[in-house]
């Protein structure tokens, strides 16, 4: 088994879009995952596990990863975390403006 603790800085937490990013990226991978945060632990592999740890900004949070690629797992996650998702952690999509409908 191996595991980190890495700290969220994105606006949102792991919330949302970035919680889907990290379990796209968890899923990757064939060993079983886990996210931790006080005392809550979730299943990476899973939003609702995701979302369930409630980490917020400036929240420390422990992956935790036993398997084949378990290094990897943890490794990935942790630059994740660690690149604030991509830099998609925070505002909302841009929206294409719908064209106007004519009154008929």
């Amino acid at each position: 088994m191996v595991e980190v603790n890495v700290v969220i800085r994105g606006e949102v937490g792991l919330h949302a879009r970035p919680a889907a990013l990290f379990i796209r990226t968890a899923g990757k991978y064939q060993s079983t995952i886990w996210v931790l945060h006080g005392n809550r632990r979730g299943n990476a592999k899973s939003i609702l596990g995701v979302l369930a740890v409630g980490a917020v900004k400036n929240s420390e949070i422990t992956i935790c990863a036993d398997g084949v690629d378990e290094v990897e797992a943890v490794e990935d996650l942790k630059s994740l975390v660690e690149r604030d998702f991509e830099g998609q952690a925070t505002g909302a999509p841009e929206r294409a403006s719908s064209p106007e409908r004519p009154n008929n």
